[in-house]
This record gives structure tokens, sequence and C-alpha cells, in this order.
């Protein structure tokens, strides 16, 4: 009998130790949540606001920081899709043209997008992906001339596209590199914007 007991009992040591064993999460399937920060340039032409047209025709560049949570499908083996809502802060993105006797400046606060990437896998943990969608920015827009000096709170929105490169890191977490060109503009304003983003994100 003895001769039977060593061969069961690493059978049965090995069957547990597969039990006990969780596998290994996809970092592409299900839903995450991630931060991110990088570098925006804004471009602002003529904007029509509220209380008046701003004519600034400058480009602007600043810092931006914030969060994004999504859910990720793979419909085929090397297919992502994915569904992503986002909230972004600007610092010291404020652009204006100042004159003789006049001042026109736009200060973006912060900016809300809500989009879906689509992307192949290259290998089993990098995902390179396309992404587009709506973006809305919300900015403090002032005006300064012969009629005085008018504030007000001010929304731009529009479509948003662009593409990056995402790679497993950990088992549950990825690190991401993105490009986006959001065109916020319509009804005669001009408000353009670039974006290069770092994120990580925990994959759930």
């Amino acid at each position: 009998m003895n001769r039977y007991f060593l061969p069961i009992s690493l059978s049965l040591a090995a069957a547990a130790a597969a039990v006990a064993t969780p596998a290994a999460a996809e970092p592409f399937q299900g839903p995450y949540l991630g931060a991110q920060a990088g570098w925006n340039e804004n471009d602002v032409g003529t904007a029509k606001t509220d209380i008046g047209s701003a004519i600034i025709d400058r480009t602007h560049d600043a810092g931006s920081a914030g969060v994004f949570a999504g859910y990720n499908y793979k419909p085929a083996d090397k297919i992502v899709l994915s569904v992503e809502g986002g909230f972004n802060l600007g610092f010291g993105d404020r652009v204006a043209r100042v004159g003789r006797d006049s001042i026109a400046s736009i200060n973006p606060e912060y900016a809300f997008d809500l989009g879906v990437r689509a992307g192949y896998l290259v290998s089993d943990n990098t995902l390179l992906y396309a992404r587009g969608g709506y973006e809305n920015v919300r900015a403090s827009v002032r005006l300064t001339d012969a009629a005085g000096t008018r504030r007000d709170k001010d929304s731009f929105d529009g479509w948003t596209i662009g593409g990056g490169v995402e790679r497993a890191i950990l088992n549950n977490v990825t690190a991401r590199l993105e490009y986006r060109y959001s065109d916020l503009g319509s009804g005669g304003t001009k408000f353009e914007r670039h974006q290069a983003l770092f994120g990580v994100a925990y994959h759930f």
C-alpha cells in the first residue's frame, strides 16, 4: 500500500494547489478605474459666449490631471472594445488676449468626457487602441472693453478623437500613454485642444 501512498498524496496536493491558486486576471476584460495627468494645449480663436464674443487668437500650454472609469469587453481573442468616462481639472490654462483698452480671457476649469475605445492586442499584455467621443469644458470668461468688465461661466462642448497604447504592468494594473484632439467650437467659436496624457488603471 505504501508504494501507492506517495503518488496519490502528490496528486492530491497538486490538485489542492491548483484549486487554491486563483487564475491570472485578464487585464483587458471587465471594469477599471484610473488616474491620469499630462499636458494640454488650448487653441482659442473667437469664442462666442453668453456675455459676448471673446476675440483671443492665442494658444496656451498647461497641465491637466483627473480620473477615469470604464469597462472592457473582448468580443474576440485579440479585439477589445471599451466604454469610458473621465473628469479632468486644468492647471494654469487661462488663455487671454490683452489689448490697449480691452481684455478677453477664457480659463478652462474642468472637463468631462464620455467615449468609446476600439483596440487590438499586439501581445497578451499590450493594447493599441483608437478612441472617440464627446467632451464638455466648463470655463470662466472675462471681457473688458469700453462698456466695462463682465464675468461669467460658460460651457464649450464638441467631439474628441485620439489613440494610445496600454500595457499591463502588474496582475491587475495597467499603464497607458494617450493623445487626444478635441474640437469644442460651434456657432462661430474656435476652441481646439491637444492633449498628451499618462494614466494608470486598476482592473477589477
